[in-house]
């Protein structure tokens, strides 16, 4: 009996130590290493093309890391309101951010000509500005006195012209207009007598139907018809002057990207690379059926520009553009090098994409 006692105490002190040892050691070398990030996006949660485009790349990242890094993606306003995603990376609340550069322009105005500039670059262009034309440094050097590391993760192509409540014949129709429309070409539509409001996404589809704007831009017809802007506004203008591309920004804390291994940078680098396709990819493949369910579905009345609103928006963009860039050096490097690049990509379309589609427009038979 006490020999049976005596083993059973003995297993009963066997076991505790046993626990506290086993929770005094370290965690297995396995998970040793292994870091998880949080993303917030400017986005709505999910959200078609954009935020979808910052899934795609979280779960690049997590997968080509084998693990070592993960990131976890939250909308805007989850964390902090969407934009105030910047402030929050560039103090290490969040590791990592997704918008577009023109959402920062109240703290480093340059950002603004990264993202989009009027009548300026498409998709294409844009990207080959980038990689390049000089625009990857440059946008570095931006992000840097954000305190940040700067990547091109998504582009939209050239965006719709926007909702409006009235038509637009010409530029005196924008006097008083009250207008949400972000970036450079909310500042031409400044000029030109508008009322520039500034929202992110999630509040324009209210604002718009309760008269608190007249008449609103956002992306393109997938969004656009995801939104529902359609119930609120019954002319579709096109083409978007304003921004025939506009570059998504992936933003990682500096400090933080700085103290990431090689092996992981790299991967970062590549799922941006990913992302920046994917999302261009997804406008281009959507976009189209997308408006025909706008126009033939819901009744939608899709209009043109007139060529002489169109030329007046022009020439007043280059007078505010060529201003902005002025007034500080860091804007001005960087428009500098966007109009050498315009210049020559300009040139080059007239024999290469521009003519092509002049020559698919014809109205020759081609395959069923």
């Amino acid at each position: 009996m006490k020999r049976r006692q005596f083993i059973k105490r003995a297993a009963t002190v066997a076991a505790a130590t046993g626990a506290v040892t086993a929770s005094s050691l370290p965690a297995p070398a396995i998970s040793q290493g292994l870091m998880k990030w949080r993303m917030q996006t400017t986005w709505p949660k999910n959200f078609p093309g954009l935020g979808t485009g910052a899934n795609k790349l979280a779960e690049f990242i997590s997968r080509a890391s084998g693990g070592k890094l993960t990131v976890e993606v939250f909308g805007g306003g989850e964390i902090v309101p969407p934009f105030e995603t910047m402030d929050a990376v560039a103090s290490g609340t969040i590791e990592m951010g997704h918008g577009a550069p023109y959402y920062w322009k109240g703290k480093i105005p340059a950002t603004q000509f990264i993202a989009s500039i009027p009548f300026g670059l498409n998709a294409q262009e844009q990207n080959a500005w980038i990689q390049f034309g000089g625009g990857q440094e440059l946008a570095d050097k931006v992000y840097k006195e954000l305190g940040c590391k700067f990547f091109a993760s998504g582009n939209t192509g050239v965006q719709a012209g926007g909702w409006f409540n009235k038509e637009i014949n010409s530029l005196e129709d924008y006097k008083g207009l009250k207008m949400r429309i972000p970036g450079l070409g909310g500042e031409v539509v400044k000029a030109a007598g508008g009322n520039v409001v500034n929202l992110p996404g999630g509040e324009i589809p209210p604002a718009l139907q309760s008269g608190a704007i007249d008449a609103t831009e956002w992306v393109g017809p997938y969004n656009d018809l995801a939104f529902g802007l359609y119930k609120s506004a019954k002319f579709y203008y096109y083409p978007g002057w304003h921004e025939p591309a506009t570059l998504l920004d992936n933003f990682v804390n500096l400090e933080t990207w700085e103290a990431l291994s090689d092996d992981l940078k790299a991967v970062v680098t590549a799922a941006n690379a990913y992302a920046n396709s994917y999302v261009l990819n997804e406008f281009v493949a959507k976009n189209n059926g997308a408006l025909n369910t706008l126009v033939s579905e819901h009744g939608v009345i899709l209009k043109k520009f007139p060529d002489d609103v169109l030329n007046a928006l022009g020439t007043l963009a280059g007078t505010v553009i060529g201003d902005l860039a002025s007034a500080d050096s860091l804007s001005r490097e960087v428009m500098d090098s966007i109009v050498t690049f315009r210049k020559q990509a300009i040139a080059y379309a007239k024999v290469s994409e521009q003519a092509f589609y002049n020559a698919r427009g014809l109205p020759f038979k081609w395959a069923d």
